[in-house]
């Protein structure tokens, strides 16, 4: 049975096994996109399955009890269906963006991928190559390689500090016996959501969900807890690079925490060219052409993040600028760039709510890890009512916690300590 929620136009119905689908009706919009969401990620596996949901994820595509990988593409592509999927900290995705028309389809042909993929051997010997060069890449790029350390660095020993990718030792070990052992712990219903948005039809999408889902086992909720914030400064010197690459960081709410200001403070910080970030750090003092402020907010941690690739020269002036305008905004935040980040989320709100694939993502999220779909318009409501004292507070509150640094690439002689001397005074 579809129960209303409070934001209009969507509904819910859970499965006897505890699968929630979420609808949400968009008339006029020829297209639909759908998604089942599994509550587990990288911060559920531990060092020695690290990686695994990441080759699940790839493996899901290669072949099911009733068709190959070949047939897994056509099938979607002669509907002029895309199909996509991707793993992240704290959850796993699969997708599928065409008609609306084909929505039931596609709920049934998900449900074969996330349910019946039989992980063949030969498959997962290819696969594991295409993610071994995965991990190469990523081991070429100093950003990438900042991430991992600033991760560890945000949250020690937890889990969340993994990388999603995986350690290369455990994707060249991983058996098929592996993989089919993590899905059958982790892939259960009080874990799984399915979300649509389109104009679709609802009885059918039900029947759908039920058919190809309706199977899994209850389960128990995949546990997780929140990491505590560690801190720490960290540096790596790569051979080959002309700039270091730095990322600094400081714990903002989480999505459970359903607090905006972390996101209202990093829009203020540094979204858009007169940001207070780009304007001081690449418009007057040249010290970068790319640095970037986001808020990267999780299920039930969040991380404040400014990275930037520097002059090995400048990573010194650099991190002074960055401490500086924090504890600037600290004091107090500019009428006139508290109204220009309401503006900004604003906008990128009203764009995400025209996305079918946005809104099945903040559903599907919203139900996994809040257990409600949130009111759109009240969410927006809330954002905008972020004041500038509040936004202060944030940036107060992130400067009391242990900031998190990673730095890599060409690096000046002893950088860790110029770094500590500057962003932990």
């Amino acid at each position: 049975m579809l129960h209303p929620t409070d934001e209009p136009g969507t509904t819910i119905a859970t499965l006897a096994n505890g699968v929630r689908v979420v609808m949400i009706d968009l008339p006029g919009v020829g297209s639909a996109s759908v998604s089942v969401f599994v509550r587990t990620g990288s911060a559920h596996e531990g060092a020695k399955l690290n990686g695994i949901s990441h080759v699940v994820e790839h493996m899901a595509f290669k072949g099911t009890r009733t068709r190959d990988c070949q047939r897994i593409n056509l099938d979607a592509e002669r509907l002029g269906a895309e199909v996509n999927a991707h793993t992240d900290k704290d959850h796993t995705a699969f997708h599928m963006r065409g008609l609306a028309d084909d929505a039931p389809r596609f709920v049934r042909m998900l449900g074969d991928i996330v349910r019946e993929s039989t992980f063949p051997a030969d498959e997962l010997e290819r696969e594991r190559r295409v993610i071994l060069h995965e991990i190469a890449d990523d081991e070429d790029d100093p950003l990438t390689i900042a991430f991992q350390l600033f991760d560890r660095e945000c949250f020690g020993a937890h889990p969340a500090a993994l990388p999603v990718i995986g350690r290369r030792a455990n994707i060249e070990r991983f058996t098929r016996d592996d993989l089919l052992g993590y899905v059958q712990r982790q892939y259960s219903g009080e874990n799984v959501v399915i979300g649509v948005a389109g104009e679709v039809d609802a009885a059918a999408l039900l029947e759908a969900a039920e058919a190809a889902f309706g199977g899994l086992p209850r389960g128990a909720e995949n546990g997780l807890t929140a990491p505590p914030w560690s801190g720490g400064l960290v540096t790596k010197r790569l051979t080959g690079c002309s700039q270091a690459q730095v990322v600094i960081g400081w714990p903002i709410p989480s999505l459970v925490d359903d607090d905006p200001v972390g996101i209202v403070a990093a829009a203020v910080l540094g979204e858009g060219m007169s940001s207070p970030l780009l304007d001081r750090i690449r418009e007057r003092k040249g010290l970068a052409y790319y640095t970037h402020c986001s808020a990267d907010v999780l299920g039930l941690w969040g991380q404040f993040v400014i990275e930037a690739s520097v002059a090995s020269e400048q990573l010194g002036e650099f991190c002074a600028e960055v401490r500086a305008l924090m504890r600037e905004l600290a004091r107090g935040v500019e009428p006139i760039h508290l109204e220009r980040a309401r503006n900004q989320l604003t906008v990128r709100a009203l764009r995400s709510a025209e996305q079918p694939f946005r809104r099945v993502e903040e559903a599907c999220l919203d139900l996994l890890f809040l257990g409600r779909v949130r009111p759109r318009a009240q969410s927006l409501a809330r954002l905008r009512r972020v004041s500038g004292s509040r936004v202060a507070e944030g940036f107060a509150s992130m400067l009391q916690a242990p900031v998190a640094a990673a730095a890599t690439g060409r690096l000046p002689r002893q950088a860790l300590d110029r770094i500590a001397s500057i962003l932990q005074r």
